[in-house]
């Protein structure tokens, strides 16, 4: 009796401990930034988005993980041969992501061998597109946007190609465009010749402009001169005129004016005694003769 009841002990204790394992076998969870597939003998039969707690068939199938956020491939540096025969060191980034979890991994999967794929495809492309660019239309003094459309041709390219994969490219930017130490001073001296040629038209513009706004000043300047003297002559002769018409006025008899003529006379000697040894020659006649004489 006791023989027995220590075998069915040791029994339950088995079958509680293979359900506990089979039971934690049959359930896997699942993260927000990942894919989670269900994998049976090679095949995917299942997948899921879904972050929480998933439960598969023990022992049987297992899980194939892959990451649902976009991620960054950091191209190496690769030459490539511009229209007219010159040669560039392009270094160039890709965004991409998985949209289709099943065909990436019956086609690819691994996100290492999606990455050596998408490195050559992004060469495949940038390659085709520089053989159609002169190395002038790559590096030039031009609004950047124009370059932008370089990117997005390469990205649309790649992006078709990726399709098959169940990959979606998001972006294809290039960080840096290199040149061969040979082509590096030509292409700087060609730079610095269109920042001199810039620099001569922003000065020969200012200068027109310049001397457009001297002459208006020139113009201006003498229009206000010629009015100011034409109202000063004209003041300066009401002035004189209205000084007669006053000298007319004091002077009115031929005494009053013969006293304004011997002052003037006086005023003009006394100016003319001024200073050092003087000589003043009178008619005998004149006034003045007679005044200094005591005639």
């Amino acid at each position: 009796m006791m023989v027995k009841k220590t075998v069915l002990s040791v029994v339950l204790a088995l079958a509680v401990l293979i359900g506990a394992v089979c039971l934690a076998s049959s359930m896997y969870t699942v993260r927000e930034n990942e894919y989670a597939c269900t994998v049976r003998f090679s095949q995917i039969i299942a997948t899921t988005d879904q972050a929480g707690l998933h439960f598969k068939v023990p022992f049987l199938d297992s899980v194939k993980y892959f990451p649902k956020a976009t991620m960054l491939y950091d191209i190496p540096p690769s030459e490539v041969l511009t229209y007219d025969k010159q040669n560039m060191t392009v270094d160039c980034y890709v965004l991409w992501r998985i949209q289709d979890p099943l065909l990436f991994y019956q086609t690819l999967g691994s996100t290492t061998v999606a990455e050596q794929r998408l490195d050559a495809q992004t060469y495949t492309a940038m390659k085709n597109l520089m053989n159609t660019l002169a190395q002038a239309d790559i590096i030039n003094m031009e609004d950047g946007a124009k370059r932008n459309e370089i990117y997005d041709s390469i990205t649309d390219t790649v992006n078709e190609k990726a399709q098959d994969y169940g990959i979606d490219v998001i972006d294809v930017k290039i960080k840096q465009f290199d040149l061969p130490e040979s082509n590096l001073n030509a292409v700087y001296a060609r730079m610095i010749s269109e920042r001199n040629q810039m620099a001569e038209k922003y000065t020969a513009d200012g200068e027109y402009e310049a001397s457009i706004i001297r002459n208006n000043v020139d113009k201006e300047v003498n229009i206000l001169v010629s009015n100011a003297r034409a109202d000063a002559a004209k003041l300066e002769a009401e002035g004189e005129a209205e000084y007669m018409r006053l000298l007319a006025e004091a002077y009115d008899s031929e005494d009053k004016r013969d006293f304004y003529e011997f002052t003037l006379e006086l005023d003009a000697l006394k100016q003319s005694l001024t200073g050092g040894e003087k000589t003043v020659i009178l008619d005998a006649d004149s006034p003045l003769a007679q005044l200094l004489l005591g005639g």
